[in-house]
């Protein structure tokens, strides 16, 4: 569950997260066209969120799993032939539709029923823990392969020379997610109770409406979009390294590989704290701390001269944000959700709590490439510090309403 809940997101976010500044030179994209990309994912992801939901709540949560990783592999088999904007944009919607229909409410669902009704906290806060030792190691491994296929100085490096040693951290992205996949097709068998599978496909309809009812379901979507909003300019976290803090591709990847090692820190953390406490205490204090991250960085003080404050300012934000994204659906509990209802609940609460899919890249693109530099990093860290804000507020009011 843990190495397929990362494995999946690496081809379509994780490539561009960890090595941002090399992967807009190789496939030849600004920050608005890469926005774009996003955007198409998001779009497709946005329905696929909901009819997805309700499909984890009639099958076994493996299966799809399963079958959403090795059709997502096969789509970083054409990445790694640097195929024209047109034909990304074809892909990333592809992998909208294999990463989130078939896998987003059955992992959800999956993790619930493995925590059981005393331990969600731990749960999701091991899933997401877990899935941060993955992606670090994942990021790891690349940066290695990355720069032991490139033959010269980073520096010198043609393009071509650049496309074919990223070319091998593709493919073997790719390899990595089509065999975990046909293991966990074999090995995975997390089953719920009789009492709580989800009837029939003709009640999809009315658990849509069912869930919709619940004021904790509202405002888990305004939570999550402004938690998710956040993990999205993780995105950026290299990008800032080579732009402000003057560091080169390697360097700048190092970075983005390495704040990931504050995740399962995080995750694990706040996890165990959780359930000895309430999630949503915790999640109030990961989004004050992701607050007080943001304003560092919109303040413009973190500078090339600066890299003490840097790696500090870089570790509350990214503690604040992995802190809430361990915990937002281990609340499910404290909101009345049934077991019955988790995918199509996830589904809807995703709905809306994911669009920054859709608007983030575009918009964090259209500074970065407006304002080169300081300035048009500031200008988005000043949008997450309002994202913190009203994450905040939502934070307490569920926890008013949910006792």
């Amino acid at each position: 569950m843990i190495l397929s809940g990362e494995l999946v997101f690496i081809l379509p976010y994780f490539l561009s997260r960890v090595f941002r500044p090399t992967f807009l030179e190789v496939f030849n994209l600004t920050n608005v066209e890469l926005g774009i990309l996003f955007s198409v994912y998001g779009t497709v992801a946005l329905f696929s969120y909901i009819f997805g939901g309700t499909l984890a709540d009639r099958f076994l949560p493996g299966k799809l799993i399963a079958i959403s990783l090795v059709t997502t592999a096969f789509g970083g088999f054409l990445l790694a032939t640097y195929p024209s904007l047109l034909i990304l944009q074809i892909l990333y919607g592809y992998w909208g539709f294999t990463t989130v229909f078939l896998f987003w409410g059955a992992m959800i669902k999956g993790t619930r029923l493995w925590g059981g009704t005393k331990n969600q906290g731990q749960a999701f806060g091991f899933l997401d823990g877990g899935r941060g030792i993955v992606a670090a190691f994942m990021g790891s491994i690349g940066v290695f392969i990355y720069s032991l296929f490139l033959e010269v100085n980073i520096e010198d490096a043609s393009i071509i020379e650049r496309q074919d040693a990223f070319r091998y951290v593709i493919l073997f992205a790719s390899f990595v997610i089509g065999i975990v996949g046909i293991i966990i097709y074999f090995k995975l068998n997390i089953k719920p109770e009789e009492k709580q599978i989800s009837s029939s496909s003709s009640h999809s309809f009315k658990n849509i409406i069912a869930v919709l009812k619940l004021e904790s379901v509202w405002l888990l979507m305004f939570i999550i979009l402004c938690a998710y909003f956040g993990y999205k300019v993780t995105d950026i976290y290299s990008l800032y390294a080579s732009d402000v803090m003057n560091y080169n591709e390697i360097e700048s990847a190092n970075i983005g590989s390495l704040q990931l090692y504050l995740r399962p820190f995080a995750c694990i953390l706040f996890g165990l704290l959780a359930d000895r406490s309430k999630s949503t205490f915790w999640i109030i204090i990961g989004f004050i701390v992701m607050l007080l991250g943001s304003i560092i960085f919109a303040s413009g003080i973190v500078k090339s001269n600066l890299n003490s404050l840097f790696f500090i300012s870089l570790i509350i934000l990214a503690v604040g944000t992995y802190a809430i994204r361990a915990l937002y659906f281990a609340v499910l509990q404290e909101g009345n959700v049934s077991i019955a209802l988790t995918g199509t609940a996830v589904g809807v609460i995703s709905l809306t709590g994911y669009t920054p899919d859709i608007f983030a890249g575009p918009l964090m693109g259209y500074y970065l490439d407006k304002f080169p530099g300081l300035l048009g990093h500031q200008y988005v860290f000043i949008y997450l510090a309002g994202f913190s804000i009203l994450g905040l507020f939502c934070t307490w009011r569920f926890a008013k309403i949910s006792g």
